[in-house]
């Protein structure tokens, strides 16, 4: 069971601490534990010398990014009122590998990450704009990503069809 703390005073740290554990045997194959959230692997494709069981680290990290755009979005819609019925996300990314295979002054992680978001509401395009700016001032993995200079473009798109 997580302990929660709680702060009447907005400026003092709220801290959460989470953790996992991963298990490597020298290949490109990587085993992590998340606890009581069961284990996922990560690899490479076998032309690059993994097994394939696995999405690469950065697969993970663009799922990552569009999970924690979902639960921020969810997060941010409940607070205003705004209702939707889901969304579907989209995502890609390009690298330049020569960053991690050495060469000086390439950067080794994401050159560009694009995602597309549809968003199925029947919610007024300004309103769904409002939910959008606000999810992204505060999802933990966008920022990550924008403050590392990534050139992430995120598109939303709304679907009224719900």
């Amino acid at each position: 069971m997580a302990t929660q703390v709680r702060s009447e005073n907005p400026d003092q740290p709220l801290i959460r601490k989470k953790s996992v554990s991963a298990r490597n045997d020298a290949g490109m194959k990587t085993v992590v534990d998340c606890g009581e959230f069961g284990h996922f692997v990560t690899d490479e494709p076998v032309p690059q010398g993994g097994t394939g069981e696995g999405p690469s680290p950065l697969q993970v990290v663009l799922g990552a990014l569009c999970g924690c755009e979902a639960v921020t979005f969810r997060r941010t819609a409940a607070e205003s009122g705004f209702e939707y019925a889901g969304i579907e996300f989209e995502g890609a990314f390009t690298i330049d590998i020569r960053g991690r295979m050495g060469v000086a002054g390439v950067r080794p992680h994401f050159q560009t990450v694009r995602v597309q978001a549809t968003v199925r509401t029947a919610e007024s395009e300004d309103r769904l704009r409002r939910v959008v700016e606000e999810t992204e001032r505060r999802c933990p993995v966008y920022n990550l990503l924008s403050d590392a200079g990534v050139n992430l473009e995120m598109v939303w798109i709304r679907r009224a069809d719900v």
